[in-house]
């Protein structure tokens, strides 16, 4: 007797992306506000890492409803209905639950039926992630359409008092609804990390440590005569990301680059993480990119919002005509872990 054969899974031969959304909290925090935190100068922000200001998400602009509103924009963009979505995937840090996944609840309100809805935590690398699983599922079998939403609210994590991180980190949310197409569409995913410098970027506290298990119970965040009590923050060590991200994201680039068959003067934008701007001008002399293709800087406006910054940064560029619906942007995250993810997609 033969063995019996599973029966074959057949999925689209390509992806690509049909439909991108954001959405940039109400609150705009500039540089002046920040001064009264930090000993510093709207020069000296400005000049480290190219911001003039940031969003913070007030009271109701939760994770759940920044990803909500900017969803719904990707998916009119894409020309869907929401029960055609297979699958939700939001890459996030700062959702504070440990349980459940705030993709469930996105998916409820958005209207996704059953679709399976899961959270990453990849940081700045997340949105590249969840592009690479959405690829997968695609093409697999699985779904038909996928939304993939990077979104935070790092105010919540901001040490104000800390001058090397205080001006870094905004919040938002940006959303892409990926799904098959008859062309390749999203690039190899060249993604990786580097566990080695988990130090590098982190999170000051774990919330055991910050909060004891007895405070943990009852709900109480009352400081403990060890010191614990202190609401967790965000560290970095800028020099050591500053240096791994300008001469190692940029070899990751050219792989993404190369693994597409691309070559940088081909390309119609530069969407990299919106992580500091002298890191990006960094990469565009490494890839010897051509003055001719935009590069996203949206981190001006915007700060650093990890996993919701390429999307953020991909709506602006082709909102304001910078870059086009069918040109080819070259985009990378990188970040905490430390992790990353590069690949060439063609824009909606």
């Amino acid at each position: 007797m033969s063995q019996p054969q599973i029966k074959p899974v057949t999925g689209a031969l390509y992806s690509r992306i049909h439909g991108v959304g954001g959405y940039r909290p109400v609150r705009v925090i500039p540089n002046s506000e920040v001064l009264n935190w930090i000993d510093s100068s709207d020069e000296w922000i400005r000049t480290r890492s190219g911001i003039a200001e940031r969003r913070w998400a007030g009271p109701e602009e939760s994770v759940a409803e920044m990803s909500v509103q900017a969803a719904g924009k990707a998916i009119a963009h894409a020309g869907i209905s929401p029960d055609q979505i297979g699958g939700v995937i939001v890459a996030t840090v700062s959702h504070l639950k440990q349980t459940p996944a705030i993709a469930t609840e996105i998916a409820e309100r958005l209207g996704c039926g059953t679709a399976p809805a899961f959270d990453i935590s990849a940081a700045c690398a997340g949105f590249g992630y969840g592009l690479g699983l959405a690829d997968g599922m695609i093409r697999g079998g699985s779904a038909e359409y996928v939304l993939v939403i990077g979104v935070e609210r790092l105010s919540d994590l901001t040490d104000q008092s800390d001058r090397s991180t205080a001006f870094i980190f905004g919040d938002g949310a940006g959303a892409a609804i990926v799904g098959p197409s008859d062309t390749p569409g999203i690039g190899k995913v060249i993604w990786g990390s580097d566990g080695s410098q988990k130090d590098v970027i982190s999170q000051t506290q774990a919330w055991d440590t910050a909060f004891g298990k007895a405070d943990a119970v009852n709900g109480v965040g009352e400081a403990h005569e060890d010191g614990r009590g202190k609401w967790p923050a965000l560290r970095m060590e800028g020099q050591s990301v500053f240096r791994w991200a300008v001469w190692e994201m940029a070899k990751v680039a050219q792989q993404a680059l190369d693994a597409a068959g691309i070559t940088a003067d081909q390309l119609g934008a530069f969407i990299p993480h919106q992580a500091n701007m002298r890191i990006t001008d960094a990469m565009i002399k490494a890839l010897k990119l051509p003055e001719s293709v935009p590069v996203a800087r949206d981190i001006t406006e915007t700060g650093n919002t990890s996993a919701a910054s390429i999307p953020l940064a991909m709506e602006r560029m082709l909102e304001s005509g910078e870059a086009r619906s069918g040109d080819l942007a070259l985009i990378i995250g990188f970040g905490a872990g430390l992790v990353y993810a590069a690949a060439v997609v063609t824009l909606p």
